[in-house]
Protein backbone atom coordinates (compact mmCIF):
# COMPACT_ATOMS: atom_id res chain seq x y z
CA UNK A 1 0.00 0.00 0.00
CA UNK A 2 1.15 3.45 -0.80
CA UNK A 3 0.90 6.54 1.13
CA UNK A 4 0.85 9.46 -1.20
CA UNK A 5 -1.89 11.81 0.95
CA UNK A 6 -0.12 11.29 3.61
CA UNK A 7 2.70 13.63 5.62
CA UNK A 8 5.81 12.94 4.77
CA UNK A 9 8.28 13.08 6.52
CA UNK A 10 12.38 13.07 5.73
CA UNK A 11 13.99 9.77 7.09
CA UNK A 12 17.67 10.90 7.78
CA UNK A 13 15.63 12.85 10.78
CA UNK A 14 15.69 8.93 12.29
CA UNK A 15 18.76 7.86 11.45
CA UNK A 16 21.03 9.72 14.57
CA UNK A 17 23.20 7.33 15.78
CA UNK A 18 22.71 4.89 12.81
CA UNK A 19 25.21 2.69 12.18
CA UNK A 20 25.26 2.01 8.19
CA UNK A 21 26.27 -1.47 7.72
CA UNK A 22 26.54 -1.65 3.87
CA UNK A 23 28.30 1.09 1.53
CA UNK A 24 30.72 1.33 -0.83
CA UNK A 25 33.10 4.17 0.60
CA UNK A 26 36.37 2.61 0.30
CA UNK A 27 38.31 4.01 -2.59
CA UNK A 28 39.27 2.51 -5.65
CA UNK A 29 38.55 -1.60 -5.38
CA UNK A 30 34.96 -1.78 -6.39
CA UNK A 31 32.30 0.62 -8.33
CA UNK A 32 31.97 2.96 -5.34
CA UNK A 33 34.12 5.68 -4.00
CA UNK A 34 37.39 6.11 -6.33
CA UNK A 35 39.44 8.29 -4.54
CA UNK A 36 40.41 8.21 -0.46
CA UNK A 37 39.04 12.39 -1.13
CA UNK A 38 35.48 11.00 -2.82
CA UNK A 39 35.87 8.39 0.68
CA UNK A 40 35.98 11.90 2.67
CA UNK A 41 33.25 13.27 1.40
CA UNK A 42 30.54 10.94 1.81
CA UNK A 43 31.54 10.04 5.35
CA UNK A 44 31.42 13.47 6.49
CA UNK A 45 28.04 13.90 4.33
CA UNK A 46 27.07 11.09 6.53
CA UNK A 47 28.33 12.88 9.80
CA UNK A 48 25.73 15.49 8.66
CA UNK A 49 23.29 13.72 9.10
CA UNK A 50 24.14 11.78 12.42
CA UNK A 51 25.82 8.45 10.65
CA UNK A 52 29.00 8.43 11.87
CA UNK A 53 29.57 4.41 12.67
CA UNK A 54 29.82 2.26 9.94
CA UNK A 55 31.02 -0.96 8.35
CA UNK A 56 32.30 -0.95 4.73
CA UNK A 57 31.35 -3.51 2.58
CA UNK A 58 32.90 -3.99 -0.95
CA UNK A 59 32.08 -5.91 -3.54
CA UNK A 60 33.97 -9.53 -3.89
CA UNK A 61 32.87 -10.56 -7.02
CA UNK A 62 34.88 -13.08 -9.16
CA UNK A 63 36.59 -11.73 -12.52
CA UNK A 64 34.65 -8.37 -11.21
CA UNK A 65 35.78 -7.01 -8.15
CA UNK A 66 38.26 -10.13 -7.06
CA UNK A 67 38.71 -8.28 -3.21
CA UNK A 68 40.30 -10.06 -0.25
CA UNK A 69 41.37 -9.31 3.18
CA UNK A 70 44.92 -7.58 1.69
CA UNK A 71 43.25 -5.33 -0.60
CA UNK A 72 39.90 -4.12 1.65
CA UNK A 73 42.00 -3.64 4.24
CA UNK A 74 44.49 -1.53 2.74
CA UNK A 75 42.09 0.47 1.25
CA UNK A 76 40.65 1.08 4.60
CA UNK A 77 44.03 1.77 6.44
CA UNK A 78 43.98 4.54 3.41
CA UNK A 79 40.91 6.15 4.84
CA UNK A 80 41.68 5.61 8.70
CA UNK A 81 44.66 7.33 8.08
CA UNK A 82 42.95 10.28 6.14
CA UNK A 83 40.71 10.57 9.07
CA UNK A 84 43.04 10.41 12.17
CA UNK A 85 45.21 13.26 9.88
CA UNK A 86 41.87 15.07 9.57
CA UNK A 87 41.08 14.81 13.47
CA UNK A 88 37.81 13.09 12.94
CA UNK A 89 38.00 10.81 16.09
CA UNK A 90 34.21 10.33 16.43
CA UNK A 91 34.12 8.23 12.94
CA UNK A 92 33.99 4.58 13.66
CA UNK A 93 35.18 2.48 10.39
CA UNK A 94 34.61 -1.45 10.60
CA UNK A 95 35.09 -3.54 7.46
CA UNK A 96 33.59 -6.50 6.06
CA UNK A 97 32.17 -7.38 2.13
CA UNK A 98 29.29 -7.85 0.09
CA UNK A 99 29.59 -11.51 -1.45
CA UNK A 100 28.39 -11.98 -4.67
CA UNK A 101 26.64 -15.86 -4.77
CA UNK A 102 28.63 -17.03 -8.00
CA UNK A 103 30.94 -20.06 -8.95
CA UNK A 104 33.45 -18.95 -6.97
CA UNK A 105 31.93 -18.49 -3.69
CA UNK A 106 32.34 -22.00 -1.96
CA UNK A 107 35.75 -21.98 -2.72
CA UNK A 108 36.29 -18.56 -0.41
CA UNK A 109 33.87 -19.78 2.03
CA UNK A 110 35.87 -23.39 2.28
CA UNK A 111 39.29 -21.41 2.52
CA UNK A 112 37.97 -19.28 5.04
CA UNK A 113 38.90 -16.59 3.18
CA UNK A 114 35.01 -14.65 3.41
CA UNK A 115 34.87 -11.09 5.24
CA UNK A 116 31.72 -11.03 8.05
CA UNK A 117 30.15 -8.61 9.20
CA UNK A 118 31.03 -8.44 13.76
CA UNK A 119 28.68 -11.64 15.19
CA UNK A 120 29.68 -13.60 12.06
CA UNK A 121 26.99 -12.25 10.13
CA UNK A 122 27.49 -12.27 5.81
CA UNK A 123 26.05 -9.93 3.21
CA UNK A 124 25.61 -11.90 0.45
CA UNK A 125 23.72 -10.77 -2.84
CA UNK A 126 23.04 -12.45 -5.86
CA UNK A 127 22.15 -11.74 -10.07
CA UNK A 128 19.30 -9.03 -10.55
CA UNK A 129 17.82 -11.01 -13.30
CA UNK A 130 17.97 -14.68 -11.74
CA UNK A 131 19.22 -16.57 -9.00
CA UNK A 132 22.50 -18.80 -9.02
CA UNK A 133 21.85 -22.34 -9.78
CA UNK A 134 23.62 -22.88 -5.87
CA UNK A 135 22.33 -20.41 -3.80
CA UNK A 136 20.63 -23.11 -1.83
CA UNK A 137 23.61 -25.18 -1.45
CA UNK A 138 25.27 -21.85 -0.61
CA UNK A 139 22.81 -21.09 2.08
CA UNK A 140 23.75 -24.53 3.55
CA UNK A 141 27.26 -23.72 3.04
CA UNK A 142 27.32 -20.72 5.17
CA UNK A 143 25.43 -22.18 7.70
CA UNK A 144 27.08 -25.29 7.74
CA UNK A 145 30.19 -22.77 8.90
CA UNK A 146 28.50 -21.05 11.60
CA UNK A 147 27.58 -17.68 10.08
CA UNK A 148 24.17 -16.07 9.23
CA UNK A 149 23.49 -14.90 6.09
CA UNK A 150 21.99 -11.22 5.31
CA UNK A 151 20.65 -10.78 1.57
CA UNK A 152 21.54 -7.21 0.05
CA UNK A 153 18.12 -5.77 -1.03
CA UNK A 154 15.84 -8.43 -1.48
CA UNK A 155 13.47 -5.87 -3.21
CA UNK A 156 16.07 -5.33 -5.97
CA UNK A 157 15.70 -8.68 -7.55
CA UNK A 158 13.40 -8.41 -10.31
CA UNK A 159 13.00 -12.25 -10.78
CA UNK A 160 11.92 -12.58 -6.72
CA UNK A 161 8.65 -9.52 -8.02
CA UNK A 162 7.64 -12.33 -9.78
CA UNK A 163 7.36 -14.59 -7.08
CA UNK A 164 6.28 -13.48 -3.88
CA UNK A 165 6.49 -16.97 -2.22
CA UNK A 166 10.31 -17.24 -2.31
CA UNK A 167 10.86 -14.66 0.14
CA UNK A 168 8.93 -16.15 2.91
CA UNK A 169 10.91 -19.46 1.61
CA UNK A 170 14.16 -18.14 2.04
CA UNK A 171 13.05 -16.59 5.63
CA UNK A 172 12.69 -20.20 6.79
CA UNK A 173 15.71 -21.01 5.50
CA UNK A 174 17.21 -18.77 8.04
CA UNK A 175 18.07 -16.10 5.35
CA UNK A 176 17.85 -12.28 6.98
CA UNK A 177 17.19 -9.09 5.17
CA UNK A 178 18.77 -6.00 4.67
CA UNK A 179 16.77 -3.44 2.62
CA UNK A 180 18.27 0.00 0.91
CA UNK A 181 17.07 3.41 1.68
CA UNK A 182 16.95 4.76 -1.39
CA UNK A 183 14.45 1.55 -2.38
CA UNK A 184 11.63 3.41 -0.04
CA UNK A 185 11.60 6.17 -2.62
CA UNK A 186 11.82 5.62 -6.68
CA UNK A 187 15.50 5.99 -6.91
CA UNK A 188 15.13 2.20 -8.12
CA UNK A 189 12.01 2.23 -9.95
CA UNK A 190 8.51 2.04 -8.57
CA UNK A 191 8.11 -1.57 -9.12
CA UNK A 192 11.36 -1.76 -6.50
CA UNK A 193 9.80 0.80 -4.23
CA UNK A 194 6.52 -1.17 -4.14
CA UNK A 195 8.12 -4.45 -3.23
CA UNK A 196 9.92 -2.67 -0.42
CA UNK A 197 6.80 -1.39 1.08
CA UNK A 198 5.11 -5.03 1.13
CA UNK A 199 8.41 -6.61 2.53
CA UNK A 200 8.26 -3.77 5.17
CA UNK A 201 4.36 -4.35 5.69
CA UNK A 202 5.01 -8.20 5.78
CA UNK A 203 7.83 -7.54 8.65
CA UNK A 204 10.30 -8.85 6.66
CA UNK A 205 12.80 -6.80 7.25
CA UNK A 206 15.50 -7.07 9.60
CA UNK A 207 17.85 -4.84 8.05
CA UNK A 208 18.32 -1.19 6.96
CA UNK A 209 21.80 0.58 4.96
CA UNK A 210 22.54 2.74 2.84
CA UNK A 211 24.23 0.71 0.01
CA UNK A 212 25.88 3.90 -1.16
CA UNK A 213 28.06 4.33 -4.03
CA UNK A 214 28.49 8.49 -4.50
CA UNK A 215 27.35 11.84 -3.36
CA UNK A 216 24.49 11.85 -5.98
CA UNK A 217 22.83 8.67 -3.84
CA UNK A 218 23.91 10.19 -0.98
CA UNK A 219 22.06 13.22 -1.81
CA UNK A 220 19.27 11.56 -2.76
CA UNK A 221 19.19 9.33 0.51
CA UNK A 222 18.91 12.91 2.65
CA UNK A 223 16.05 14.03 0.32
CA UNK A 224 14.49 11.00 1.09
CA UNK A 225 10.87 11.53 2.37
CA UNK A 226 8.27 8.86 3.38
CA UNK A 227 4.79 9.01 4.95
CA UNK A 228 4.42 9.08 8.79
CA UNK A 229 2.97 5.51 8.88
CA UNK A 230 5.80 4.04 6.89
CA UNK A 231 8.20 5.44 8.99
CA UNK A 232 6.54 3.55 12.16
CA UNK A 233 7.14 0.01 10.08
CA UNK A 234 10.54 1.36 9.61
CA UNK A 235 11.83 2.77 12.80
CA UNK A 236 12.05 -1.40 14.44
CA UNK A 237 13.86 -2.11 11.91
CA UNK A 238 16.50 1.33 12.78
CA UNK A 239 16.32 0.02 15.64
CA UNK A 240 17.06 -3.76 15.05
CA UNK A 241 20.50 -2.76 13.17
CA UNK A 242 21.54 -0.14 15.65
CA UNK A 243 21.16 -3.01 18.61
CA UNK A 244 23.16 -6.10 16.61
CA UNK A 245 25.52 -3.93 14.74
CA UNK A 246 26.26 -0.42 16.65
Amino acid sequence: MFYFFQKKEFVVDSLENFIDIHNHILPGIDDGAKTVEDSMELIKGFSDIGVKKFIATPHIMHNYYPNDYHSINTAHGKVQDKLLNEGMKDISLDVSAEHMIDANFDSLLEQEKVMPLRNRYLLIEMSYLQPPINFDEAIQNIASHRYFPILAHPERYSFLHLNSSKFEKYKKNGILFQMNLLSLGTFYGKEVQKKAHKLLESGLIDYLASDVHNLQQLQSIKELQVSSKLLKLLSPVIENTINDFY
